[in-house]
């Protein structure tokens, strides 16, 4: 079986399509890559990718639309919903077929250096990546987002990993990471009120005393005049979408507001999905092997 890795670095524009395209651009040209999905938030200012190959081919794809990002990007002017540090916020390796764990944070590591030493961009190491117990969070990482890393950056425990101990002002810093596949699980409310999604996200989210394989902020939708509980589900075996879901509709309830849909961003694997319907159609006995396109995969 050929090694296959799965890459998806979140790069901060969801707005400029011709920016947008030029970067990802850079993936599809490299040869053996094949580009799944991208997608782009224009409240969030923010563009997932989703693409997988070889690990030689992954690295540099993940280098090229670094490095493109780099270019086209300029942070000192971005604005948007999402937290963010860098013009390429995160890069994480996921192991898919005939790959651990350990080849994904080597690969991590390899593109990190490079990144640091061709671009002058600061680079932190997280997940599985981690070289320090405060940097496996993502969230711990990116705390005081791009504006404020041009101090964090000074103290001796955030050093980089890689790359200049001085923020790039164009480029800002970016986080190389391994890790097993998340589900990026959004929750639309009835609302405008950003202090009701802040409140629901803090209850849900581990951190805060919630499900523990969830991350969550809330997120306000300017061209819906909604919000959002924006949820990351590092876990999905362990935390089910539709638990993370029914969550943040049972808090919803505390303040009169209904939920009025939800989305997911990027890829998601086939039995998060699946598990979601055997819950809510409460069906019995239930196997992966009933799902028609996974037999013919077969």
């Amino acid at each position: 079986m050929a090694k296959i890795i799965e890459c998806v670095p979140n790069f901060s524009e969801g707005k400029n399509k011709e920016i947008i395209e030029s970067i990802i651009d850079e993936v599809r040209k490299v040869e053996g890559i094949k580009l799944l999905d991208y997608s782009s938030d224009t409240d969030h200012n923010r563009t997932v990718v989703t693409f997988i190959g070889s690990p030689d081919r992954v690295k540099e794809a993940a280098f090229n639309l670094t490095k493109r990002a780099s270019e086209l990007i300029d942070m000192t002017t971005h604005k948007g919903g999402h937290p963010r540090m860098g013009a390429t916020d995160v890069i994480p390796f996921i192991p898919i077929a005939d790959v651990d764990m350990d080849e994904c944070i080597e690969i991590a590591r390899q593109v990190g250096k490079r990144i640091g030493d061709e671009l002058n961009i600061p680079v932190y190491l997280y997940e599985s990546a981690a070289t320090r117990p405060e940097r496996v969070n993502l969230a711990d990482v990116r705390k005081g987002q791009y504006e404020g890393f041009f101090e964090k950056i000074k103290e001796e425990d955030w050093k980089p990993d890689f790359g200049p101990s001085e923020m790039n002002v164009k480029s800002g810093a970016t986080a190389v990471g391994a890790r097993v596949p998340l589900v990026a699980y959004n929750v639309n409310l009835g609302t405008s009120d950003i202090n009701i999604a802040d409140k629901i996200a803090k209850t849900v989210r581990h951190i805060g005393g919630g499900l523990r394989f969830v991350k969550a902020m809330g997120v306000k939708l300017e061209e819906r005049n909604i919000v959002q509980v924006s949820m990351n589900l590092t876990n999905y075996e362990k935390t089910a979408v539709y638990r993370a879901h029914e969550m943040v509709k049972m808090e919803a309830k505390r303040y009169g507001v209904p939920v009025v849909g939800s989305e997911v961003i990027g890829l998601v694997p086939m039995k998060a999905l699946i598990e979601c319907a055997e819950y809510y159609l409460q069906i019995e006995n239930f196997s992966m092997d009933q799902v028609l396109e996974k037999r013919i995969m077969e």
